[in-house]
């Protein structure tokens, strides 16, 4: 069953990535271990089994996985990415050449079980805080070269995204107040440079900058690193001002006591840097 509507990346997003971690796994002689033991032409059936219960995601990045190393290998999938599966379910099967079963196995694996443990841990998040009117967000804390798939990862578990990158909006931190000189000049200068379509976000650490913030005419502001009792009190100095936006070291266990505080959002570099992936793995098929 499908947990939301989000779309699936297109296949020349994912086919850089694919072809980077197929080419660091083969490296200058290929799978010796299965030119060894397989014989050249023994065909074989193989299933991709969840043996956790979790949210799955990666399914197009398998499939690219095996049809990259062997364009006759056929791959059925059983579920699509966002589907909450218990542990047992057969995900896909692969049918085709042994060895090139084989060769390709551990890059899908590494793929599904690393996106499917991010989009496990968000739902998990997002269930946890049904109760409340927030938003769960990553971050930009992500695997070099990775970070579009697990931002996706965290749609397909019903989260959202924060920027994609540095281009996507503005957003004001300590550095850069510190060096333009105080909130209200950096403020100033990011709204003469970004025009009418590039969002401004204004990180702030006490109450005393979150009235610099609103009264420079921040709309939207990233409370960082502040306890849920500063938090609380933050949110109702920016109810018709400013929408809010909770950050810094929250983890599943503190989550739910920052979503009480009222914020908007609760940006979670977590769900990124330190989920663990989903036990997911590619049995023989007689």
């Amino acid at each position: 069953m499908s947990i939301s509507a989000e779309p699936a990346l297109d296949d020349v997003l994912l086919i850089p990535l694919v072809e980077a971690a197929l080419s660091e796994d083969l490296g200058r002689r290929g799978d010796v271990t299965s030119q060894a033991t397989i014989p050249a032409n023994k065909q074989a059936q193989l299933q991709i089994k969840a043996r956790q219960a979790g949210v799955i995601c990666g399914m197009d990045l398998a499939r690219l996985s095996f049809a990259m190393v062997d364009a006759d290998i056929e791959f059925i999938a059983q579920i699509t990415d966002g589907a909450h599966v218990a542990a047992g379910t057969v995900l896909a099967t692969v049918r085709g050449n042994a060895r090139h079963l084989l060769t390709a196995e551990r890059t899908a694996l590494n793929f599904m079980t690393h996106l499917s443990g991010i989009a496990t841990a968000t739902r998990q998040i997002v269930d946890s805080v049904a109760a409340y009117p927030v938003q769960i967000t990553c971050t930009r804390k992500t695997i070099p070269g990775l970070r579009i798939v697990q931002k996706y990862a965290v749609r397909c578990g019903g989260g959202r995204n924060h920027r994609l990158g540095l281009d996507d909006a503005i957003l004001i931190k300590d550095n850069h107040i510190a060096i333009a000189g105080d909130i209200a000049t950096a403020i100033k200068q990011a709204q003469d440079f970004a025009g009418h379509l590039l969002p401004i976000e204004v990180e702030v650490d006490t109450i005393e900058q979150l009235e610099q913030a609103l009264d420079a005419g921040a709309q939207l502001v990233l409370l960082d690193n502040m306890s849920p009792e500063i938090l609380t009190q933050a949110v109702t100095m920016c109810q018709g001002r400013a929408k809010t936006e909770a950050s810094g070291g929250i983890t599943p266990e503190s989550v739910q006591a920052v979503a009480k505080t009222g914020v908007d959002f609760i940006a979670m570099g977590y769900l990124t840097h330190s989920t663990t992936a989903l036990d997911i793995g590619l049995d023989f098929s007689a």
